[in-house]
C-alpha cells in the first residue's frame, strides 16, 4: 500500500515537471482501489466485557485492563495485560 502511494506520488510529481505526461499519470492514478474489508469499517469498541477492533501492541484502555479483545484485521483474540517491564498496559496476544 505504501509502495502504491510512493509511486502515484512520484507520477504525480513529475507531471507538475512534465506537462506533456498528464495523460499517462491520470491512467495510472486511476488504478481501481483494493476492496474495502471489514477491518475498514472496523471501530474500536467495548461490546460486554469483550473489546472489539483493538490494534495489537498498542496501548489500552484502563477500562479494559485484564480483559479480552479481538484484532480487527486477524480477528485473534489478545489480552490487556501489563507484561514484566512494561509501565504500561498493552493488547498482548493470547497464548
Amino acid at each position: 500500500m505504501l509502495r502504491r502511494l510512493l509511486a502515484v506520488a512520484a507520477l504525480v510529481g513529475s507531471a507538475m515537471i512534465a506537462p506533456t505526461a498528464v495523460g499517462a499519470v491520470h491512467a495510472a492514478t486511476t488504478v481501481s482501489a483494493p476492496v474495502a474489508t471489514s477491518a475498514a469499517g472496523c471501530t474500536y469498541r467495548r461490546d460486554g466485557q469483550v473489546w472489539r477492533c483493538i490494534t495489537p501492541g498498542a496501548f489500552c484502555p484502563a477500562a479494559a485492563h485484564g480483559k479480552y479483545g479481538y484484532a480487527k484485521v486477524t480477528n485473534k483474540k489478545y489480552r490487556c495485560i501489563k507484561a514484566s517491564g512494561d509501565i504500561r498496559w498493552r493488547w498482548k496476544p493470547v497464548r
